[in-house]
């Protein structure tokens, strides 16, 4: 029987099929190289794809529809979007961002489409797989509570480059950040440039959702857009070019 090495509930092949990549950690010097195991993600990350721990295996009422998980991992990418989950057009189209939050948040990096979905540039790996369902105000459900135990510290191990971690909403900010996040969204965000310097060799920005919903928020705070996305900008251009 041929052994493989089992991480969370995924099983990986022997080395011999696996594709080890050394990738220079800064861009630049070789010397810094970190050791990628391509096949690895993505094995793993077909066995998320194939999950169905909230229809199968629930924390509270099951998943209303058929699990359709969508993410989008790296084992190259600098940059990991860490959003909250899909919507009811990325339920569809199973591929991120494909929406109006799309392009506000695209806008918010300064990067084309291209560059977006560029998998070798960006990772996008919500903090829920599958479209939550909505309330009864029409409004999107919280991402599942099952998603991010299960695969989301495998999938963090398996991405070494990510240097950049753009945390999208309360519950990314609370899975990557930790202590540091504060009370509330806003507080958090606002505080973003203490929570930059206190982050270490994989730095982390705190983002409010791009959705429509906070167009009113965003009039409201308007140093978000003169302060942090001019800074946003800038780290976001040197990890691209």
């Amino acid at each position: 029987m041929r052994q493989c090495v089992a991480l969370a509930s995924g099983c990986f092949q022997p080395t011999e099929r696996r594709r080890l990549t050394m990738i220079p950690k800064s861009g630049s010097r070789f010397s810094d190289a970190i050791m990628v195991d391509e096949y690895a993600l993505e094995s793993f990350a077909a066995t998320v794809r194939a999950c169905r721990i909230c229809v199968e295996n629930p924390v509270g009422k099951p998943l209303p529809h058929e699990p359709r998980p969508v993410l989008r991992p790296s084992s190259s990418a600098r940059i990991l979007i860490a959003s909250q989950a899909p919507g009811t057009k990325v339920h569809i189209t199973g591929m991120p961002f494909t929406d109006a939050s799309g392009d506000r948040l695209r806008s918010w990096l300064g990067v084309t489409s291209e560059e977006f979905y560029d998998i070798e540039k960006f990772a996008i790996v919500p903090m829920g797989f599958c479209f939550p369902g909505q309330d009864a105000k029409g409004g999107d459900l919280p991402p599942r509570r099952e998603c991010a135990p299960a695969w989301r510290a495998p999938l963090m191990a398996l991405m070494p480059r990510i240097d950049l971690v753009l945390t999208i909403g309360i519950y990314a900010q609370s899975w990557h950040m930790g202590a540091a996040r504060r009370p509330s969204l806003t507080e958090t965000v606002m505080d973003w440039r203490a929570i930059w310097d206190a982050s270490g060799s994989r730095k982390v920005l705190p983002l409010p959702h791009p959705s429509w919903r906070n167009t009113g928020w965003l009039k409201k705070n308007p140093w978000f857009e003169m302060d942090l996305l001019p800074f946003l900008r800038s780290e976001i251009r040197y990890r691209l070019d």
